[in-house]
């Protein structure tokens, strides 16, 4: 059943693929869809593209260790999408950038620019790979184990069909299939929670909402609501308005007006989905708690566990459905935007089809061995991992963005590279020094940190006018 379902999504994904590319497959297509993508579609499939499999693994396990404290930082996510639609969008408009990192060239020099490339480059190749990992070890458990075929080669087998659907026509087609996956998402995640509701039958009336309750008072705590809620601002701004993969979906929108809409759209949709998650992880840990079933003490084997062996087969395959689809989704974007910027900023050269080509399988290749070697590594929450990642690679990126917006100094380009590698350095030091002094642990407010660090170093090194 489950070998006959992924056929049949790899079927429909390899479809969209021929029907988008078999009229142009062009660079233009690749990197911006010749600007013809309705926003709607662009706005439906970024939820699948940013929420990811993991959301469905790790959000609902985390009710168990924090309760629905992870409401708090998306609540500050939408607050985030209006400045990234506001503040970001005009400006990538106005200079009609393929590569949003075009901006730091213009703004600072050759070495900023080539400093924000490769950054965003190493996080989004690791976070990316991370987020596949989870659906190669679903596939692996529901599908592959049973053929006996190893994990390395399930990996492989994955970003293999990614290539073969985003090879020709890369972003063109990627918003048709982020569209197709994100609705798979969204169905799957429903069923799964009306078949936990069916299984705990409860009521809203009796629903221990104690599970909603928000930290306001511990302000050393990761959960503190407004460290959190602060945190959730800035993480948007870097993980969406200063990282090409979501842009360059946006970009691909007709106007600067359609795509607003499509950010302010998917920044309203983002809460109510990550509410039926936590709601889905509340109504397991009620169904556990009356039904003597002890859950797992990692909260990210809970969702397995229970989709496995507690919850129907329609369930099961729906968890299934529901991994692959957000996947794949975040997968086959970050390989194109990683693409992308190899080929705009490293490489310089937009029109060279044959380059483009060649990176993008190179990418596919690099790709296939983090995630192989990731799954000889990873022990820890996979959404914390995502967000630490976050906090030292795209806080250099958020001081660069933000120095260039607010100020109007000028920089020496060339120490640039060594203040963006300081910046995360110097975090790691103050998060060890603090956490072992003084007991304060910082949480996700730590790129807010990087971020603080790097303008300061740009303001050291900028330019004095005589």
């Amino acid at each position: 059943m489950y070998l006959t379902i992924l056929l049949t999504y790899i079927a429909l994904l390899l479809g969209v693929g021929y029907m988008t590319s078999r009229k142009e497959a062009s660079n233009e297509a690749f990197f911006s869809g010749n600007h013809r993508s309705p926003w709607y579609l662009v706005a439906f499939g970024m939820i699948g593209a940013s929420i990811s499999g993991i959301s469905v693994v790790s959000v609902p396990g985390m009710v168990t260790t924090s309760g629905w404290t992870y409401l708090q930082t998306c609540l500050g996510f939408f607050f985030g999408y209006v400045a990234v639609a506001y503040i970001l969008l005009p400006l990538y408009y106005r200079l009609k950038l393929t590569s949003i990192y075009e901006y730091l060239n213009s703004r600072f020099g050759s070495s900023s620019y080539h400093t924000g490339s490769m950054f965003f480059i190493i996080a989004k190749m690791v976070s990316s790979a991370t987020k596949l990992y989870i659906a190669v070890l679903v596939l692996q458990h529901f599908i592959f184990s049973q053929w006996n075929i190893p994990f390395w080669l399930t990996v492989i087998i994955c970003v293999a069909i990614i290539w073969l659907y985003t090879h020709r026509a890369g972003i063109k087609t990627i918003v048709w299939t982020d569209t197709l996956q994100t609705l798979f998402f969204i169905i799957a995640i429903s069923i799964m929670c009306y078949e936990a509701y069916k299984l705990t039958n409860v009521q809203l009336s009796t629903f221990n909402f104690q599970l909603l309750t928000f930290n306001f008072y511990d302000w050393r705590s990761t959960q503190y609501f407004w460290k959190q809620f602060i945190s959730g601002i800035f993480i948007v701004v870097v993980m969406t308005g200063l990282d090409q993969d979501m842009m360059q979906k946006n970009l691909t929108c007709r106007s600067l007006r359609e795509s607003q809409k499509n950010m302010l759209s998917y920044g309203i949709a983002f809460l109510p989905i990550n509410f039926i998650l936590l709601l889905l992880g509340s109504l397991i840990i009620i169904y556990a708690q009356r039904s003597g079933i002890t859950l797992p003490t990692e909260p990210d084997k809970i969702m397995p566990m229970v989709a496995s062996t507690i919850m129907s087969p329609i369930a099961g395959i729906c968890f299934v459905l529901g991994i692959i689809s957000a996947s794949f989704s975040s997968a086959d974007s970050a390989i194109t935007s990683i693409t992308t910027t190899l080929t705009v900023d490293i490489f310089g050269n937009k029109n060279n089809q044959n380059q483009r080509q060649c990176l993008h399988l190179a990418v596919c290749a690099l790709f296939a061995l983090i995630v192989i070697l990731f799954g000889y590594t990873q022990n820890r929450s996979i959404i914390d991992t995502i967000y630490t990642i976050v906090g030292y690679a795209y806080g250099p990126l958020l001081g660069l963005f933000t120095f260039g917006l607010f100020t109007r100094y000028q920089v020496r380009d060339r120490l640039v590279p060594i203040v963006a590698l300081a910046s995360p350095i110097l975090c790691y030091i103050i998060n060890a020094t603090t956490t072992h002094y003084f007991n304060y642990q910082w949480g996700y407010e730590l790129l807010l940190l990087n971020g603080i660090i790097t303008f300061i170093g740009l303001f050291i090194i900028k330019k004095v006018e005589n």
